[in-house]
C-alpha cells in the first residue's frame, strides 16, 4: 500500500456504490437541496447525487489537486469542487451558503492518526486530547484514533441551527464512536448504521458501515443496525443508557439490574511490549528458547509459566509451554537488585538492552531498566478466572499454577485474582451462566479490535449475579484478601 493511500486513507468509492447509498436516502425520505462531500475524492458521491437529485446543488472539497481536477472533469458545470484541507478548511463559511436542508456525504478517511504519523505523514489534525483520556490511557494505545472520529465529531458540531443529514461511510467502531459522542454530548439526532462487504467494496479487511445520522427535534438514543444497504429490518439495537454503550438494547433491559460496583476487579494480563526478549518457549529439551531463536540459561527467579489468549479461549490451559521474564513484581519497583539477585538473568536482559529500549510506548520513559506493566501482587495470584480480550467467546477459564509457580498472562487477557480454589470455581461457575452471557452481550461489540475488556467485565456486580444464580459469595471471608488484590 503506498504512502499516499496510508496518509490519506485513499479508498475511492465506487460509483455503483455512491448510487445505492443515494438511493436509500431518497427511499428513506431524504430530499437535500444542497448536498456536500467534503473529502470527495475524484467526486464519486457528487457525480451519483447529481443523478438522485438533479436540483440540488452540489459541492466538493478534497485535499488532492489531481482528484480536484478528476471530479471537477466528471461532474462538469452540475457542482462546484474545491480545493482544501479538510483540517484548516472554513466550513461555515461554505455551510451558510448551502440551501437546507443539507445532506452531507462521502467517504471518510480509513487511516488512524498513528498511522499517519508513522510515515511522517502531516494530513493530521492539530493536537489534542480530544477524546479526554486520562493517566496512562492518554500514553498507550488508546489515544491512538481515527481521522474520520475527528471528522466525524467536528461535523456533528455542524448540526446546531440547521436541517442537516449525514450519511458517511466509515469504520463501524468509528460509526459508534461518533455516536456516542452525540448522546453524551446529548445532540439531538436521530441515526441508522447498514453495514457493507468492504472487503467487497474497498478490498479491504475491516468492519465498516454507512452511517446516518440527521438532526432532531428531540433526541433518540437508539440505532437500528440493519446487515446490509437492502435489508429493511435491523439486526439489532445499540443505543446509550446510563452513561453505558449498548451493544443490543434488548438483552439490557432484560439484565440492566445486574450492572453494579462490585468489590471483586477484574485486572489485565503483563504488558512488557518485547516478546522476542521477555517470551520462551519451552523445546523437548526442556531448555527455554527466545523468541529471537536463542536458548538462554537463567534463573528460575524472575521466570513464570505464561499462557497467552489462544490457550485461554481454546482451553489450553492445563500444561503450559511458554515463560514470561517478569522483572517487576509492582509497577515502579526498581530493578537493579536483579544483577545481585540473578545475575544470569541480568547479563541476559542487559544483552537485549537495546531492543528493550526501542519499545514505543512513552509508558516506558524515566523508568528503571527493563520496566513492565499491568504487574502487580494480583499477577502472582495462585487462582486465576481468566478470559481473552480478543477471541469471539464468552468462555471463562481456570488458572491455576504449573510446577509450583502460579502462571501469568499477558496483556490481552483479563482475569480476577482469585485466593483460594473454591473461590475461583464459584466464580467461573457464576460467570459462565447464561445469565452472565447475557449480560456481558449487551455490552460487547463483537468487531471491535478488543472485544472484551475489563471495563465490560467490571460493569457486572458478582455479588447480585451470584444471589440471584442462588450462589453465595463469602465476601467478609475475602475481604483482607481483596482489599490487597484491589490495592
Amino acid at each position: 500500500m503506498s504512502n499516499t493511500i496510508t496518509e490519506f486513507g485513499d479508498f475511492q468509492t465506487p460509483v455503483e456504490l455512491a448510487s445505492r447509498i443515494c438511493r436509500l436516502l431518497v427511499a428513506n425520505g431524504h430530499a437535500p437541496r444542497s448536498v456536500l462531500e467534503p473529502t470527495c475524492g475524484v467526486g464519486g458521491f457528487v457525480e451519483a447525487a447529481s443523478i438522485v437529485w438533479p436540483g440540488a446543488g452540489l459541492s466538493g472539497v478534497e485535499i488532492n489537486p489531481e482528484y480536484v481536477a478528476e471530479a471537477t472533469k466528471r461532474v462538469s458545470e452540475r457542482a462546484t469542487i474545491q480545493q482544501g484541507d479538510f483540517f484548516t478548511f472554513d466550513w461555515g463559511a461554505l455551510l451558510e451558503r448551502q440551501i437546507q436542508p443539507i445532506l452531507i456525504v462521502g467517504n471518510l478517511p480509513w487511516v488512524t492518526n498513528a498511522k499517519v504519523g508513522s510515515i511522517g505523514g502531516s494530513n493530521l489534525p492539530e493536537k489534542s486530547n480530544f477524546q479526554n483520556r486520562k493517566g496512562l490511557d492518554a500514553m498507550t494505545g488508546k489515544s491512538n484514533f481515527d481521522i474520520s472520529e475527528w471528522m466525524l465529531m467536528r461535523m456533528l458540531g455542524w448540526f446546531t441551527g440547521r436541517k442537516m443529514t449525514l450519511a458517511l461511510l466509515c469504520k463501524s467502531a468509528v460509526a459508534r464512536k461518533a455516536l456516542t459522542h452525540a448522546w453524551k454530548n446529548s445532540i439531538p439526532i436521530r441515526s441508522a448504521i447498514y453495514l457493507i462487504d468492504a472487503k467487497k467494496e474497498f478490498n479491504v479487511s475491516v468492519d465498516a458501515c454507512l452511517l446516518i445520522v440527521e438532526a432532531s427535534s428531540k433526541g433518540v438514543f437508539d440505532c437500528p443496525v440493519f446487515h446490509s444497504l437492502d435489508a429493511t429490518r435491523p439486526q439489532q439495537t445499540i443505543g446509550y443508557r446510563q452513561k453505558h454503550l449498548i451493544s443490543e438494547v434488548s438483552a439490557y433491559e432484560h439484565c440492566r439490574h445486574l450492572i453494579g460496583i462490585s468489590p471483586f476487579k477484574w485486572r489485565s494480563g503483563i504488558k512488557h511490549d518485547c516478546s522476542k526478549v521477555m517470551e520462551f518457549t519451552e523445546n523437548d529439551g526442556s531448555q527455554l528458547v527466545n523468541n529471537l531463536g536463542e536458548i538462554v540459561d537463567l534463573e528460575d527467579t524472575y521466570l513464570f509459566p505464561m499462557l497467552k489468549s489462544s490457550c485461554i479461549a481454546n482451553g489450553r490451559v492445563a500444561q503450559p509451554h511458554k515463560w514470561m521474564l517478569v522483572p517487576q513484581h509492582a509497577v515502579n519497583e526498581s530493578t537493579a537488585h536483579i544483577a545481585q539477585d540473578a545475575p544470569k538473568t541480568w547479563g541476559y536482559l542487559m544483552r537485549h538492552k537495546a531492543l528493550l529500549e526501542k519499545r514505543g510506548s512513552s509508558i516506558y520513559k524515566d523508568r528503571s531498566p527493563f520496566s513492565i506493566f499491568g504487574v502487580g501482587e494480583y499477577s502472582f495470584a495462585p487462582w486465576k478466572v481468566a478470559i481473552s480480550g480478543f477471541y469471539h467467546s464468552l468462555d471463562f477459564r481456570l488458572v491455576t499454577t504449573h510446577r509450583h509457580k502460579p502462571i501469568v498472562v499477558d496483556d490481552t487477557i483479563n482475569f480476577i485474582p482469585c485466593q483460594s480454589r473454591e473461590e475461583a470455581n464459584l466464580f467461573l461457575r457464576i460467570l459462565n451462566s447464561e445469565l452472565a452471557r447475557e449480560f456481558f452481550g449487551a455490552f460487547i461489540f463483537w468487531d471491535a479490535k478488543r472485544p472484551i475488556t475489563t471495563e465490560i467485565l467490571q460493569k457486572l456486580n458478582l455479588l447480585t449475579l451470584a444471589e440471584q444464580l442462588g450462589e453465595s459469595i463469602p465476601v467478609r471471608e475475602y475481604e483482607g484478601a481483596q482489599a490487597l488484590l484491589l490495592a
